[in-house]
């Protein structure tokens, strides 16, 4: 089993104690949070147990150094100066290095190695159910600060990894190891380093606890200045157009000024921690050591005997004091694990039924709102739909038209299962969309949104979105079908042309033509277009227009429009307000009928010319 498979499914979270991703939960007073990370990397445990081997077998490596030395001073130099055998100490000796440093190649590769490969499966897994989520996770927690954490907590948590927990289990197997050899060489002493060193850890985990919440919120300053970044950059034109280029900077000051001044009470905190632990271990070391100079000056210690110890001591000291440093990335990692671990709990709340009723085959288009009351998440107190109700039959053009709130492109969001209404049902070809899988509805279904969406992609894989497997000549059928064949074929590379992020090479009508012929490769029995004509000029308008009108034939199709020139030829017009349907007819009906829609269609086929005079 795989690590990607293994991390698909998280345990559910509960609904009520979930947190949004700007309001981070309180921090947590330990390590827990590492265990979905130690969790990813036991999924290569040939590489763990490679690691953890070099791991020992360097520290046992380090710690032999003091006993060559040992070797040398007793055996060595205190056989008369022998060369002989001052020689074979120090082969001994640097045979120890050569051990040391071919196990720390080996442990530094593994570890490197198994931090990006465990980074990889959580940006993998995070990613993949990211994708699952329903659009109302998104309407309350920012995508742009989501993304700040798929980068900048991950990387920390590569650092753990790939760095931090080899320091960490080294330091201890070295100060464990140490403390051991120190027995061995002089028990008086080294029993009271063992009794101080219950004044190293009580100060250790005070300073840790403290140091764990301002690391979580250090992490959040530093999500939001990635969303500050990327939402300016992302409207720069605007910004520019409105000179408010001053603005946003000083804006940024303030959120980087945030920031530093979290990282200086983090930064704070560590360096007391560090140089109280510091302090005290290396102050009980020399203490020791004091007393081990007397103990060679009266002749009960060796010469060699008190370098090890010297020696050892130090190793044992250090590797104390290098925990302290340690256990402070151990808690920033812990907080950037917690934080990517909330994106992974989250469940879509739309979601297969444990048994989906299949749709019929082939698919006849019908789509049916029955009595439909829906709220938004975001604004549950207001309605977007009220006992809706509306039966679209195969082959049928239903134009939907009303006032901005309406509730018209509530019906696209439900129709695709983006949403489940609180009240009422939808169907699909008789089929309650509860009942299916949301997957299969949505390849009934073929959407040309308000702007053309692109990818940072070539040509060829904007069309591919709508069908994968779509031919070379499938695609410029498409592409000719949706007016778009002579600007692709224009382009430098063709279909190959990569387009920029957003599609920026192309114009707003190119988008759109680009849109449609996406649409046109989906081949689906129900279509839906969202405005698809109201950010053109005319020349565009006409060619987009034209392309729906061969988009459209044979298929069922809801057309939400503002201009209500582009619907008078629709099959019926709804017409919504506040929720629900106040007039249904034709053109020529409801203009004759003195309602809602006669009142827009006057605004914009009667208005007069002085309405845009000076």
């Amino acid at each position: 089993m795989d690590a990607q498979s293994t991390m698909e499914d998280p345990p559910v979270a509960d609904a009520s104690s979930r947190q949004s991703p700007e309001a981070p939960p309180p921090a947590s007073r330990n390590l827990g949070p590492l265990r979905m990370v130690f969790a990813a990397a036991a999924h290569y445990p040939g590489r763990v147990a490679m690691a953890g081997a070099a791991l020992v077998v360097t520290a046992l490596a380090t710690l032999a150094i003091p006993a060559g030395f040992r070797l040398i001073i007793d055996r060595g130099f205190s056989a008369g100066g022998n060369p002989d055998d001052i020689a074979r100490w120090f082969e001994y000796l640097l045979m120890i290095v050569a051990v040391l440093a071919l196990g720390t190649a080996v442990r530094f590769y593994m570890v490197s190695w198994l931090g990006e490969r465990v980074v990889a499966d959580i940006r993998l897994a995070v990613n993949r159910n990211l994708l699952r989520l329903a659009p109302s996770f998104f309407e309350e927690n920012s995508p742009k600060e989501i993304s700040s954490r798929m980068t900048a907590d991950t990387a920390i948590i590569e650092q753990v990894v790939g760095t931090t927990v080899s320091v960490a289990l080294r330091n201890i197997i070295m100060a464990v190891g140490g403390t051991v050899y120190l027995f061995t060489l002089v028990p008086q002493l080294t029993l009271a380093l063992f009794l101080g060193i219950p004044v190293v850890i009580v100060p250790l985990v005070l300073f840790g606890r403290r140091l764990q919440a301002v690391s979580r919120t250090s992490q959040d300053r530093i999500a939001d200045i990635g969303a500050l970044i990327a939402e300016v950059l992302g409207a720069l034109r605007v910004v520019q157009a409105f000179n408010q280029e001053s603005r946003e900077a000083d804006r940024f000051a303030a959120a980087v000024e945030r920031t530093f001044a979290t990282a200086k009470r983090r930064i704070s905190i560590r360096a007391v921690m560090t140089a109280v632990v510091i302090f005290l271990v290396f102050g009980a070391i020399t203490l020791l050591m004091w007393r081990g100079a007397l103990g060679v000056a009266s002749g009960e210690i060796t010469g060699g005997t008190i370098a090890a110890f010297v020696i050892t001591g130090g190793l044992v000291a250090g590797s104390f004091g290098a925990l302290a440093e340690v256990y402070g990335d151990l808690v920033r990692g812990a907080g950037a694990a917690s934080r990517l671990s909330e994106l992974l709990a989250e469940r879509p709340l739309i979601a297969p039924p444990a048994r989906p009723v299949a749709l019929p085959e082939p698919p006849r288009g019908q789509i049916a709102f029955e009595n439909v009351t829906f709220r938004y998440p975001s604004r549950p107190e207001v309605a977007a739909l009220s006992g809706f109700t509306l039966k679209v039959e195969p082959g049928e053009a239903i134009a939907v038209v009303g006032p901005s709130g309406a509730g018209k492109s509530t019906l696209f969001q439900l129709a695709e299962r983006f949403y489940d209404p609180q009240a009422g049902s939808i169907k699909l070809d008789g089929v309650p969309l509860t009942s299916a899988d949301p997957a299969e509805i949505r390849r009934h279904i073929a959407l040309v949104p308000q702007e053309g969406v692109l990818f940072a992609a070539s040509a060829r894989d904007n069309l591919r979105y709508g069908n994968w497997d779509a031919s070379e000549d499938d695609l410029w059928q498409a592409a000719r079908a949706a007016n778009a064949e002579q600007f692709l074929r224009e382009l430098p590379d063709g279909l190959d042309t990569f387009l920029g992020e957003d599609g920026a090479r192309l114009s707003g009508g190119q988008r759109q033509r680009m849109a449609i012929a996406r649409a046109i490769l989906r081949d689906a029995p129900i279509l839906l277009l969202d405005e698809a004509t109201s950010a053109l000029d005319a020349e565009s308008e006409g060619l987009v227009q034209a392309a729906l009108e061969r988009l459209m034939e044979g298929r069922t199709t809801l057309v939400i429009a503002h201009r209500l020139a582009t619907v008078r030829n629709a099959d019926r017009i709804v017409v919504m307000d506040a929720g629900r349907i106040v007039e249904q007819g034709t053109h020529e009906e409801l203009s004759q009928a003195g309602g809602l829609y006669a009142r827009l269609a006057a605004l914009q086929f009667d208005m007069p010319a002085t309405t845009f005079a000076k």
